[in-house]
């Protein structure tokens, strides 16, 4: 049934901003509820952090990406839209690097991991069992940072020998402040079975922007919001390249310090409360090679002289021929604005990265590589620290009809399609409850 403003019969109207997994699966379920529904979105192509680009015939995220067992809502939209038959579950090859040599870490070989004593090992097995299993209620740990836990119940071994230097290479000098819980939900919510969607996910952005311009729905990019108010009649005001639009409801899903520059007449308070925190940008350099550099998926990097935190082999999970061939490695970080690796040219980055490579394949040789991508983007990583959970805005914003739906608010996780997409899910339903309740919708 269609969704209309019950004084003049004409549909309810949203306006989405932003054109990534949110808020197009926002605009989805909206279309199919009748509303009539308009996304910004900033770039030149949708799917916002899970964008991504052509490659032999198939399309490769920019940001490397895959989907957990655990991500039943992802899942659900996949096989809603047709894509199921598309989705592969399997495991993946995941190895560590410490001390300069490779060790597999699925669980079977941590009781051999050779970096920690047999003592050790028992108990960095049993802490992550209790996580894993035991423990469900993630709000016992807001209170204490993750190094903290780690020492007290993985052991000083484990924290200093394995999840210190991830912390580090992640988050830097937040290191040794990031919450329990968000380590919590990085054991509580992973599994070893990894799914993607052959050809990438690409398909599901594209599934959904045909879905949603089938049923109405308007999806304008390269749009620059640039400015959200709330006027007198209830309705909401958004520019975006010059030119105003109204809307009886906004779903805004920018960051939320964006989201604060652009909102006229945000109160003090609010500010104050909400326009909080620190991100690390995302960098991935992504090469493709005529071989394959090795033979694991995933090496999470723990010798903290490297540059990069992590080498993602991606057709050591989807096979080569899916891209014409090529092999394709992302070297990734998470970095503060101000390190000087998020400013440099692809040629530095080359320089600097390409040396450690050997590391992993003595017989490495730059003449390997035959294209090189480079892609950055900030707000990537949210630094959960013990006080982040204080500091989390509702969705309903103190501008009539304007909601915030945002990475931030993807609490204890930080990020990802699968709670980005639940979200979406959560504020239609308060943007649909809220036009029915005000006598906007009939």
């Amino acid at each position: 049934m269609n969704q209309t403003v019950a004084d003049t019969g004409r549909p309810a109207t949203v306006g989405i901003l932003g054109g990534g997994a949110l808020g197009l699966s926002a605009a989805y379920r909206l279309v199919q509820a009748g509303v009539d529904v308009t996304v910004f979105e900033k770039e030149n192509v949708l799917g916002g952090l899970a964008s991504s680009f052509e490659v032999g015939g198939a399309h490769l995220e920019k940001f490397y990406h895959h989907i957990f067992r655990s991500d039943t809502v992802i899942t659900s939209l996949i096989e809603e839209l047709g894509l199921g038959d598309r989705l592969i579950w399997k495991p993946a090859p995941t190895s560590s690097m410490v001390g300069g040599k490779i060790y597999p870490m699925d669980v079977p070989h941590l009781f051999t991991f050779a970096p920690l004593s047999p003592f050790d090992r028992l108990r960095l097995i049993f802490g992550m069992t209790y996580l894993k299993f035991l423990q469900r209620d993630y709000r016992r740990f807001e209170n204490v940072t993750a190094g903290e836990w780690i020492v007290r119940w993985m052991g000083s071994g484990a924290y200093e020998k394995v999840w210190k230097p991830l912390f580090v290479q992640k988050f830097g000098d937040y290191a040794e402040k990031v919450a329990m819980s968000w380590f919590w939900s990085r054991i509580f919510c992973r599994s070893l079975a990894l799914g993607y969607l052959r050809g990438g996910f690409f398909q599901l952005y594209a599934a959904l922007e045909a879905r949603v311009r089938s049923l109405g729905g308007t999806i304008k990019t390269g749009q620059s919001v640039e400015r959200i108010e709330a006027l007198r009649d209830g309705r909401v005001r958004v520019t975006a390249n010059g030119e105003e639009t109204e809307f009886d409801r906004v779903i805004c899903t920018l960051p939320t310090r964006l989201f604060m520059k652009v909102a006229d007449g945000l109160p003090d308070d609010y500010r104050r409360q909400y326009e909080w925190g620190n991100y690390n940008g995302a960098q991935c350099v992504i090469l493709s090679l005529d071989r394959p550099l090795s033979d694991i998926y995933w090496l999470s990097l723990h010798d903290n002289d490297f540059p990069f935190l992590v080498a993602v082999e991606h057709t050591n999970y989807m096979p080569a021929a899916d891209y014409g061939g090529q092999h394709l490695l992302y070297l990734g970080n998470y970095l503060p604005f101000t390190d000087p690796r998020y400013s440099m040219s692809e040629s530095e980055l080359l320089d600097l990265f390409l040396p450690y490579l050997t590391r992993f394949n003595p017989a490495f040789d730059r003449s390997w590589i035959k294209q090189v991508w480079v892609f950055k983007t900030p707000f990537a990583q949210p630094i959960v620290t013990v006080d982040y959970h204080k500091h989390i805005p509702p969705h309903e914003t103190p501008l009539p009809g304007v909601y915030l739906a945002n990475m931030f608010q993807v609490y204890p996780q930080d990020r990802g399609q699968n709670y980005s997409i639940k979200m979406a899910y959560e504020v239609v339903e308060l943007a649909l409850s809220s036009l029915k309740t005000t006598g906007k919708v009939g």
